[in-house]
This record gives structure tokens, C-alpha cells and sequence, in this order.
């Protein structure tokens, strides 16, 4: 295993092409997120293998877009809370806030949301359930793009080829289109930009979790001792924790 600082690309490459040209011609694919730099590392140094963008990453950002939803909502109900108490203040009463059939507050209801949204419905507890009843009632574009997101995953959990995943793709366009999300729209985009690496998920549904598991117990790790100075004996606990 090699542990390169940084993310620049000429750096990596000069040590990556100390390996054997033969060694190198034997990589038949590599995972990796959208970032230009990674490509070309990847493209240099790996010529012959496929590249295959990881489903995660792609998940992440409709999820991101979801979360920006619900969140500026979050901010509007802070807003109308706040005028409601100061007016009620300025007329010698007491603000008494709306409450929902699970006891929330139209901006609690909103931040006890946020991990159901991250869920598939078949995961949700039954409190999860009765809560995202009440949330995509009151808010049916937050209902719209969860179903955005699990139209996403759905494709990536139940294509079996890269021709049915580019059909569902294709679909999952128009609905992006139908609902006018800016940025789902601009999700859209980067997937059509990096179309082939997308679909070449579905050749071994290759993914990066196991290493993206392994860099969040690093930073778990590291967190503990509130950075690292002697990066050696770092490494060293490492891999004898670890390896």
C-alpha cells in the first residue's frame, strides 16, 4: 500500500511510474471519485485499465442536493418562528408554536428529518415513517427530490447491465427535468460527463467502500491524539492496529 500526501498529480505520477511497466499493464480497474486530477493519474500511469467512477460519489451529491433542500426550508421556518415570537412579544403574549402529530415544531420537524432522508423507506423506524408522512405533506418538493435520490440509488442497486442502466439514466433525466431542481439538474450534467466511467460500475460493481471505510478510521484514529507529529510511528500504530 502507498500513501501519497496531497492529491497533485505530477508528484503521484513520478512515483507511481517507478513501478514496472508490467506490473502496471496488470491493473484492469480502478475506482475513483469525479475529479479531474484522479483521471489523469489514473490515465497515465494505468493506461490499460477500465475507470469506474464510484456509485457513492454520485449518490452523495443528489443526497447533497436533497439535504440543501430541506435545510433552506429549515432556515425559512427559523425565520417565520422568530417574527411569530416578536410579534407576539409586542403585543404582551406568548408565543405557542404549531405542533405536528409527533410533538415537532415546523423547524424541528425539518432537523429531525435530516437522517430519514438518507435512508431507503424499508429502513426507516416506525417513527421515521409517521414523521416522513407529515414532512412530504407539508413539503412536496422535499417528497420530490427523496424520490429523485432513490430513483438514483434504485438504478445503481438493481441494473444488471451497463444498456439497462443507461436506459434508467436516461429516464431518471427526464424526471430531473420535470421537477425544475437546479441543482439536480446540474447532477444530471456531471453525470453525462462522466457517463462511460459511470456505467463501467455495472462490469464487477466495483466500489471504494472498503477504502473509504479505512480513511474514516484513520481520521478517527488521528482525531484522537488531535493531529499527528511524528508521522512514522503514526504510520507504525497503523498498521499494527490495523493491517
Amino acid at each position: 500500500m502507498a500513501i501519497f500526501a496531497g492529491t497533485k498529480v505530477e508528484p503521484i505520477v513520478k512515483q507511481l511510474l517507478t513501478i514496472s511497466a508490467k506490473k502496471r499493464a496488470a491493473v484492469k480497474e480502478i475506482t475513483l471519485d469525479m475529479a479531474n486530477s484522479m483521471k489523469t493519474i489514473a490515465k497515465k500511469c494505468f493506461p490499460k485499465a477500465i475507470q469506474v467512477t464510484d456509485r457513492f460519489h454520485v449518490q452523495k451529491l443528489a443526497l447533497e442536493a436533497l439535504q440543501d433542500i430541506r435545510i433552506k426550508h429549515r432556515w425559512h421556518a427559523i425565520d417565520l418562528e422568530n417574527d411569530a415570537i416578536k410579534i407576539a412579544k409586542s403585543a404582551n403574549k406568548t408565543y405557542k408554536p404549531q405542533l405536528f402529530s409527533k410533538e415537532d415544531t415546523r423547524k424541528q420537524l425539518l432537523a429531525r428529518s435530516r437522517y430519514l432522508l438518507y435512508k431507503s423507506p424499508s429502513n426507516w423506524t416506525k417513527n421515521q415513517y409517521e414523521r416522513s408522512i407529515i414532512l412530504f405533506n407539508e413539503y412536496p418538493d422535499i417528497k420530490t427530490a427523496f424520490g429523485l435520490v432513490q430513483g438514483l440509488r434504485n438504478i445503481f442497486n438493481s441494473a444488471k447491465s451497463r444498456e439497462i442502466a443507461y436506459t434508467k439514466l436516461a429516464h431518471w433525466y427526464k424526471e430531473v427535468e420535470q421537477s425544475g431542481f437546479r441543482a439536480f439538474r446540474t447532477i444530471a450534467n456531471t453525470i453525462t460527463i462522466n457517463y462511460r466511467s459511470i456505467l463501467n460500475y455495472f462490469i464487477n460493481r466495483s466500489t471504494n467502500a472498503s477504502a473509504e471505510s479505512f480513511n474514516a478510521k484513520i481520521k478517527a484514529f488521528r482525531s484522537q491524539f488531535r493531529g499527528v507529529k511524528n508521522i512514522e510511528f503514526f504510520l507504525y500504530r497503523l498498521t499494527t492496529i490495523f493491517a
